[in-house]
């Protein structure tokens, strides 16, 4: 995704949100939602349950191609550490959960629109994020070695 600046997307003014602890970005909307992470998601993760990475990753890790992601039950597709809509690593969530809703892949203003500010109760809600933050998470985020 190419970022430009010259002021044009839509997001550029700032964006209102702040996470309302619904769990609804961490469940299944009709198609599996991997959790992708970096070497440093899974050392974060690993100090959490008091193991080590590679004791993490066997357990809670899958390879996809040359990525890991948290692994999936098949019958429950949503986040394996959401637990009564509530993120039981909070603390220390993958990168990905971190910067969400702020992907490059839906901040198209019909994509946002139709993916995200339909059903995330945070869109809308508490601080303004600003345009320059928003753009550094995007840059960051397609930088990003998983």
């Amino acid at each position: 995704m190419k970022l430009t600046i010259d002021g044009k997307e839509w997001w550029r003014e700032g964006v209102q949100f702040q996470c309302q602890g619904s769990g609804q970005c961490c469940t299944s909307h009709g198609e599996f939602g991997f959790v992708y992470l970096t070497r440093n998601d899974r050392k974060r993760l690993a100090q959490h349950f008091k193991m080590r990475t590679p004791d993490f990753t066997k357990k809670f890790c899958e390879k996809d191609g040359d990525v890991w992601r948290l692994k999936e039950e098949v019958s429950n597709p949503d986040c394996i550490f959401l637990e009564n809509k509530r993120c039981t690593v909070y603390q220390a969530r993958p990168e990905q959960c971190r910067t969400w809703p702020f992907w490059p892949e839906v901040m198209k203003a019909k994509t946002w629109t139709k993916e995200i500010a339909s059903f995330c109760p945070g869109v809308g809600k508490g601080p303004l994020i600003s345009g320059e933050t928003i753009e550094k998470s995007l840059r960051d985020q397609l930088k990003q070695k998983f």
